[in-house]
C-alpha cells in the first residue's frame, strides 16, 4: 500500500539517542501498516547516524496519543 495523506499513519517513527529520561527523541518518519496485515511501508525524512529507530502510536493533533 502506498502511503498518501488520506490514510494515517499507524506509526510515528523516532530517532532515539540516550536512555531513559535522558533520551532525545526526534520525529523523522512514519509508517503505514499494509493491507494484509502482514507488514509495515516506512517513510523517513532522514537516516540516524548513531541511536535506535522506536515505532510508535502517532499523536493527535492535539498532542496526546490515542
Amino acid at each position: 500500500m502506498k502511503p498518501t495523506q488520506k490514510n494515517r499513519p499507524s506509526f510515528a517513527v523516532y530517532a532515539v539517542e540516550g536512555e531513559g529520561d535522558t533520551a532525545f527523541w526526534t520525529k523523522i518518519g512514519a509508517a503505514w501498516s499494509h493491507e494484509d496485515g502482514k507488514g509495515y511501508s516506512v517513510t523517513l525524512s532522514c537516516l540516524p547516524v548513531n541511536g535506535r529507530l522506536v515505532l510508535r502510536d502517532p499523536k493527535t493533533a492535539d498532542g496526546d496519543r490515542e
